[in-house]
Parts: C-alpha cells; structure tokens; sequence
C-alpha cells in the first residue's frame, strides 16, 4: 500500500493515509476488495491523487487475487525479472513503484531509483536529464548486484541527502556529504 500512496506524497501524508485504512479495518487485501471505491477514496485522501490512488489499490488488490490466490508471499517467490513485468503490468505500477514493492515488501534485490537520485547523479555529472530510470538503476545493481540489505541503507542515504542538502531549490553542496564528489563527478 505504501508504494502506491507514496507516488507523488510526502511519507507523512502517506502515513496519514494509512492510519485512516487501519482505523476502518482495511489492510487486508479482502477488506480493501469489498470497500466501496469512494469510501477508499475517501480513507487515501491525504496522500493526493485520491481518486487515482484508490484505484491503483483495488487494481493491484484484483491482480494478487487472480495472480496468486491474494498471497503476497506466492507473489514474492516469482523470480525477480518476472515478477517486476508482471507488476508493471497493473495499473498504476510503473518502474519505482515496482521496484519499490520488490525491494521493501518482497526483498528482492533491484534498486530503487527515485528524484533525488537522479538530481543527485545529474548533478554530481554521473547522469544527465535524459538518462532513463532503467539506466540509472542498472548503475547501482551493476555494481552492487543484487544486496538488499545495501540497496536499502543506498536508497535511504539518498533520501536524506536530497532533503536536506541536494534540494531542488538552494541546494547546499558546502555541507552536503556529497559536496567533495562534485567535482571529481564531473
């Protein structure tokens, strides 16, 4: 659930997202198949997009039922390449949304590329804008090939670093852990 809220949210609207799914008793997949749309709707509405959202969550709801009997750990024992094109076959589902399920849900060893580690790589010259999510990603797993444990520790040393100190706005390289890399990057 929180791969799909989180598109385009903060974590903490995202959180409060959830807290209304839990509070109405709908973190279960049979629970989140009867709730009426709009009542879903309503419950997501914190994490934007909410209309949307809802139903990328009944979507992946339909696609666990008729994929795999509603089991999430039949789901993760597919091997990693056929589950990601699976998942990115329902909708809503996109690459970092994908990867995101298969890192955090499932352990399965893809890194997860998000905005800040594309302005991060951008910046540090080791990419440009038109450096696709797949090429990104192939960077990381290329060389740090399938550790889950150290994607995780990457992909949450990257969130810090773009929120606070490689921000969109008045970044601030001086302090940044990163700032010495700029120029060796480039």
């Amino acid at each position: 659930m929180g791969a799909i809220l989180t598109q385009n949210a903060a974590w903490t609207n995202v959180e409060r997202a959830i807290r209304n799914l839990r509070s109405a008793g709908l973190l279960s997949l049979s629970a989140l198949e009867k709730v009426p749309l709009r009542r879903l709707e309503t419950l997501v509405r914190p994490s934007g997009y909410f209309r949307q959202k809802a139903r990328k969550l009944k979507a992946f709801c339909k696609f666990l039922r008729a994929e795999y009997g509603g089991s999430l750990r039949r789901m993760f024992a597919e091997p990693t390449p056929v589950l990601r094109e699976r998942l990115l076959g329902v909708f809503g589902i996109g690459p970092e949304t994908a990867d995101s399920i298969l890192l955090y849900a499932g352990g399965h060893g893809v890194f997860v590329v998000d905005a800040y580690t594309k302005r991060i790589m951008i910046r540090h010259g080791w990419a440009n804008e038109r450096t696709s999510y797949e090429e990104l990603r192939l960077m990381f797993e290329e060389r740090f090939p399938g550790h889950v444990k150290r994607y995780n520790e990457f992909h949450a040393l990257i969130v810090n670093a773009g929120k606070y100190f490689c921000r969109t706005k008045q970044p601030q390289c001086g302090t940044c852990p990163l700032g010495p890399y700029l120029e060796e990057g480039r």
